[in-house]
């Protein structure tokens, strides 16, 4: 595939205009502050809490391989399908909410 020059030129900032850059922030003055939003402190704190909670509970894929191995495990059919049920209901609410 061949890409051509329409003759076009491309039109560039100014010099005057400063552009951060991504990974760049402006430098603050003494004088500046940031006043977060109670929200906005309880989503770091849940953020934080969440970085530090592992994705996989070890603990229990363990005691379920244990399980499985004893021929303890149980599969419930029923209470699968209630939750699938569930979801699809909720996955519809969600995209009914927003037509």
């Amino acid at each position: 595939m061949k890409i051509e020059s329409l003759g076009k030129p491309v039109a560039t900032a100014p010099a005057t205009e400063s552009r951060l850059r991504p990974g760049s922030a402006p430098v603050a003055s003494a004088g500046d502050s940031v006043k977060l939003s109670p929200l906005a402190s309880t989503l770091q704190k849940a953020e934080a809490a969440l970085a530090e909670t592992p994705a996989v509970d070890s603990k229990r894929v363990e005691e379920i391989k244990q399980a499985i191995r004893d021929g303890r495990f149980q599969i419930d059919a029923s209470r699968i399908a209630d939750g699938l049920v569930a979801d699809v209901r909720q996955m519809l609410d969600s995209q009914a909410g927003r037509v």
